[in-house]
Order: C-alpha cells, then structure tokens, then sequence
C-alpha cells in the first residue's frame, strides 16, 4: 500500500523535472539566456534578423508609393557572416516583374539598369539600396502601393536560400533615371 501512496508522488515530480529541463528549450546543464542577452524584438518592417539559415539583416526597408506602372524598393542589406553573400533575384506579390538595378552615370545623365551578376555584399559588410544608387525594382506594378501599406519582399541568394522582409511604402518623388533595359 505505501508503493501505490508514492508512485504518484514520485510521478508528479519525474515529470516536473523533466519540464524544466525542457521547457527553456536548452539541453540539460546548459544555461539559459539571460533576458539581457536576447536582443529586443524590432517591427518586421524596421529590419529582419538575420539566423544560422538567413545570412542578411534587413535594416530601414521601404518602397516607393505607386498606383501601377513602375516603383522601386530600398534597404540596407547586412552580412552577418564570414562570407561574401550575393542576391540574384528579388520578388513581391504587388509586380509580376522585379529586377535587381543600378544607376550609372553617362555625359552627366543617368540611367538605371539591371544589375549583372547581382548585389553583392562583403564579409561581415553591408550594402545600402537608395534612390540614385542600387534599387530593387519593380516592373508592371498590378497592385497599388499607397502610403504606409507592407509590402513583402523575398530576396534570393546565390546559394538558393531565401531572405523575407516587409517594406513601409512611401511618397518619394524619385531622381528621374531614364531606363535602359538591355544595357
């Protein structure tokens, strides 16, 4: 009879044991994060961490209000490894056509065009997308980009991974590049 008083005793405590071994997600013996050790959690729209899985922080996104025709998207792109990392395509559900640009200058005007082999940022660098400058643009604009809206964003990467983030739309009057497609 004492056995049968004690085995759920015993039970309960097996079990809580096991919880809070498991429960903090870390194996047994290994500490925990502290609460100051995790970074503080940022709007999807400020910036998208980067991981293990996810070699690019995504700081400042936003793009480029538009009722159709063409917008562009921009961002600071962050390597947070010890390799160099190249985006080769960029996508978003409101353009069935995006394209990686850069401007360049020809007799004092400028034009914008594809970016051949991609963007590509350093080791442990990082690459700004600004007007004037690198730009991720969008082609054929099918859905309204109005101001404050998210708009998703996927970036793809040389090695096949995929990069998510949303960008804030805002008004901007743009620099007035000419387009030259098959430059």
């Amino acid at each position: 009879m004492t056995v049968n008083r004690m085995l759920p005793a015993a039970l309960a405590a097996l079990l809580a044991a096991g919880a809070c071994a498991t429960g903090s997600g870390t194996p047994s013996g290994t500490p925990a994060a502290t609460p100051a050790a995790t970074p503080a959690a940022t709007p999807a729209a400020a910036q998208a961490p980067a991981s293990a899985a996810t070699p690019l922080s995504i700081s400042d996104p936003w793009v480029k209000t538009a009722r159709s025709g063409m917008s562009a998207a921009f961002a600071t792109l962050v390597n947070t490894t010890g390799e160099e990392v190249t985006v080769v395509a960029a996508s978003t559900p409101v353009s069935p056509s995006v394209e990686l640009h850069e401007v360049v200058g020809d007799g004092g005007a400028t034009t914008m065009r594809r970016k051949q082999g991609g963007v590509v940022i350093p080791a442990g660098g990082r690459h700004v997308l600004q007007p004037g400058g690198d730009h991720i643009m969008l082609m054929n604009v099918r859905t309204a980009i109005e101001p404050g809206a998210e708009v998703p964003f996927t970036l793809t990467l040389k090695d096949g991974r995929t990069v998510s983030f949303t960008a804030v739309a805002k008004d901007f009057a743009g620099a007035n590049e000419s387009y030259a497609p098959h430059e």
